[in-house]
């Protein structure tokens, strides 16, 4: 049985399997106003409207191969580059995975994968730890890709890390192509998130730590 928000119950001792995993953040400062709504429980419906095409289509990657309902507007001073854009965009990104997860109870905590896209092929592992911390392995060919500076991409999973308290290691194993390793990138990073916030239904009721609090 489901309810309408797709939290699943026991029936036998009618306590949420899936609880709503959902939330609304906005962050708004002199330079953007940005909004991002998430469910972790969602099917990867997505709507992105960063100012940022390639920074969209990337959200986009997020949410279908994470499983992850994303809405995300943002505005902001990007007739002087889309830096403070795709920063925050990852800040509040952050920011509302740490307040959809909560506590982090029962969740599986770990995740990786491995994503090949044509000859690129980047290997993700992440933890909901608690610790931020980004180890980055990315060797990016290019200056842009399309408009988009690709010195950004560090930069927005920088942001994403520290304000979603994430511990985070990207390896790329290899690619040629910047758009290739970028979107491999981030489809690795999605599976991983989706396997990371699984709900373990042996430990539903636990904190994910032999602490017992992250």
């Amino acid at each position: 049985m489901q309810t309408s928000d797709r939290t699943a119950i026991n029936s036998h001792s009618q306590r949420p399997l899936f609880p709503a995993r959902t939330a609304t953040v906005r962050r708004t400062t002199g330079e953007t106003d940005v909004q991002v709504s998430l469910n972790f429980n969602g099917t990867g419906t997505c709507r992105a409207d960063t100012g940022i095409p390639f920074l969209d289509h990337m959200l986009h990657q997020l949410s279908s191969h994470g499983l992850i309902d994303l809405d995300v507007k943002a505005t902001g001073d990007i007739e002087i580059d889309d830096h403070h854009t795709n920063e925050d965009v990852g800040i509040t990104l952050g920011q509302a995975f740490a307040q959809a997860l909560s506590d982090r109870k029962g969740i599986v905590r770990f995740g990786h994968f491995i994503a090949p896209l044509d000859e690129a092929l980047v290997q993700v592992a992440l933890d909901f730890s608690g610790r931020p911390h980004l180890s980055y392995g990315l060797e990016i060919p290019t200056q842009r890709v399309g408009t988009y500076d690709t010195q950004l991409v560090r930069e927005f999973f920088v942001a994403l890390v520290n304000h979603s308290q994430m511990t985070l290691h990207i390896r790329q194993l290899d690619g040629i192509n910047s758009h290739h390793i970028i979107e491999a990138t981030f489809k690795a990073f999605a599976r991983s998130v989706r396997m990371a916030t699984e709900i373990d239904p042996r430990r539903a009721e636990m904190i994910p730590s032999s602490k017992g609090v992250l």
